[in-house]
């Protein structure tokens, strides 16, 4: 697979010291720290206002952390959002405002038609902990918690998090759907743009450009209201990374997927816990 050139607006991955990913990194710390109350159940997402912009209109997007889709409870934090063009290039967000429950990025499109990737940029969260003491599991956020006499260390890693999302002017493009070989991503065969209901959704799980052998996926259906929970599939990819997802009905779906690896030498912890969410919208046939 070939990278793409809006690096900025994809995934992050561990890196050798020294290198623009290795700064990129060290540069998200502060945001951990200052986010590092955020619920690991909490699932990111990334939710734009519009599935079908016109030409040079202003695209907002919607950056939170939820347990129920698509209601913010924990804003998202200072990440480079991003825009990957029809032509592969990458423009930031030019306007980012932080709430207590969201954060909101606005962006005036360019008179190019195409399809656009929509990206939160990494954003390096809590760090937990858990052990095995007396036949019981415990978690912890606190890095001054000690662990019991006699405890098993089970994990220790940080999480870092990337939501993205597709919109299309016009007709749909490949350009901006191409992998950037970095971290955890979901290459799609189907284009995003294109996903209709009764009709199977195809993608590709990868990790630094690899495919994820027997990954989890899961997907939910937002029920776009205050009264209904969402509704969720779990599904697996093949050996070669694969996954055909058939959505039942219309409407705004996520898909999640959590990857655990190693971080790079100097992080906060000896793992990144890896998530990556895509929305997108599944319409009528």
């Amino acid at each position: 697979m070939a990278a793409s050139s809006a690096y900025s607006s994809r995934t992050f991955s561990p890196a050798r010291p020294g290198t623009a990913a290795a700064r990129l990194r060290r540069w998200f710390v502060p945001v951990a720290s200052a986010l590092a109350f955020c619920a690991h159940a909490h699932t990111p997402y990334l939710l734009p206002t519009t599935f079908d912009p016109n030409p040079g209109e202003t695209i907002g997007v919607e950056a939170s952390f939820a347990e129920k889709f698509f209601i913010p409870e924990v804003f998202f934090g200072a990440t480079p959002f991003a825009i990957t063009q029809p032509d592969g290039t990458s423009l930031p967000f030019g306007d980012v405002r932080q709430f207590k429950l969201r954060t909101i990025a606005e962006q005036k499109l360019p008179a190019a038609r195409g399809t656009y990737r929509l990206s939160t940029g990494p954003r390096l969260g809590a760090i937990f902990r858990s052990w095995e003491h007396n036949g019981k599991v415990q978690v912890a956020r606190d890095p001054k918690q000690p662990m019991p006499e006699g405890a098993r260390l089970v994990s220790h890693y940080q999480s870092l998090s990337v939501s993205e999302a597709y919109v299309t002017v016009g007709a749909p493009t490949r350009e901006a759907t191409k992998p950037s070989c970095r971290g955890l991503e979901i290459v799609p065969a189907t284009h995003p743009s294109d996903v209709v209901s009764g009709e199977k959704f195809d993608f590709t799980v990868t990790f630094d450009g690899m495919p994820l052998a027997d990954q989890k996926v899961d997907v939910y259906r937002s029920a776009m209201d205050l009264t209904n929970e969402h509704s969720a599939d779990s599904v697996k990819t093949d050996a070669q990374g694969n996954v055909s997802y058939t959505p039942a009905r219309p409407g705004i779906y996520l898909a999640l997927i959590r990857h655990r690896a190693k971080a790079p030498a100097g992080a906060a912890a000896p793992d990144y816990g890896y998530n990556y969410t895509l929305t997108f919208r599944v319409q009528a046939p």
